[in-house]
């Protein structure tokens, strides 16, 4: 689950929220089917922040 107001807290603008939202479901994905976020998506680049 995603929560709206701390993703919009952390981001400063619309292309920003975007790839917040991106990692965080990559990553919620991922360990569900316990795989590794690269797995998941192999675009994904954690050190984003």
């Amino acid at each position: 689950m995603v929560y709206r107001r701390p993703v919009e807290i952390r981001s400063k603008g619309r292309e920003e929220r975007s790839a917040l939202v991106h990692e965080v479901v990559v990553e919620q994905v991922a360990d569900l089917l316990g795989l590794t976020p690269e797995a998941v998506d192999p675009r994904y680049d954690g050190d984003e922040e």
